[in-house]
């Protein structure tokens, strides 16, 4: 896998026009991780990329009815079988964190890249979204000014108002995978 011109080659992609420029083409510097899954405790299925897309009908469950009208997106989704999908390229701005703070910073949409796991906050998360996440994340690392300090969860960037990726999210494992000094 590589990133080329904001895109990882070799991945599904489905372009979402939920995204716009980074203000004063801003370079990423923060990893987000989040999790969702549509309806909610269910895996699998086009529904979250039609959210992602602005397709998903509101007529095809009840849950929908309440997130149709919404314009989000992620920069990828990792699927409970490690599959990754890609909505936005990275060097834009997906909508994934709405309103949020990092280190004193709000509007972390601004200078983030958020990542998606396929799951909720009551499940552990499989073995292959791992993998597929640690590779994704060393990539991005590699191109970007994220370090291990700068990678944290939806819930610490909107607490109170976010609570993913959940408990179920081994973040000890998450962070051996990746191969930055500065965590081991």
């Amino acid at each position: 896998m590589e990133l080329i011109n904001g895109w990882l080659t070799g991945v599904k992609r489905v372009e979402s026009p939920h995204y716009d420029d980074r203000p004063d083409d801003e370079i990423p510097s923060l990893l987000v991780i989040h999790n969702i899954s549509l309806p909610p405790g269910e895996f699998g299925g086009p529904y979250i990329d039609r959210l992602f897309t602005g397709t998903l009908d509101p007529n095809q469950h009840p849950y929908f009815a309440g997130i149709s009208q919404l314009r989000v997106s992620a920069h990828c989704l990792i699927r409970r079988d490690g599959e990754i999908v890609q909505y936005v390229p990275f060097d834009k701005r997906a909508w994934h964190a709405g309103v949020s703070l990092f280190e004193g910073r709000e509007r972390c949409n601004d200078f983030s890249i958020g990542i998606e796991m396929e799951g909720t906050d009551d499940r552990d998360f499989s073995a292959e979204q791992y993998h597929s996440l640690s590779v994704v994340t060393e990539l991005l690392m590699a191109h970007y000014p994220i370090s291990a300090g700068r990678i944290t969860g939806h819930s610490d960037i909107a607490p109170g108002r976010k609570t993913d990726p959940g408990p179920h999210f081994d973040w000890a494992y998450y962070k051996k995978s990746i191969s930055d000094e500065s965590i081991r």
